[in-house]
């Protein structure tokens, strides 16, 4: 259910195209990374 839920976070908070999103499913935790460490250099 976690998964779900972050898989669900990352499409509407990184706002990711289609096949981006389809892609979160697997690496969701990737994206939020990869996001946050842009906000924090």
């Amino acid at each position: 259910m976690l998964w779900f839920v972050g898989w669900l976070f990352t499409i509407g908070f990184l706002k990711l195209a289609f096949w981006k999103g389809v892609l979160a499913i697997i690496i969701w935790p990737y994206y939020i990374g990869a996001s946050l460490s842009g906000l924090l250099k």
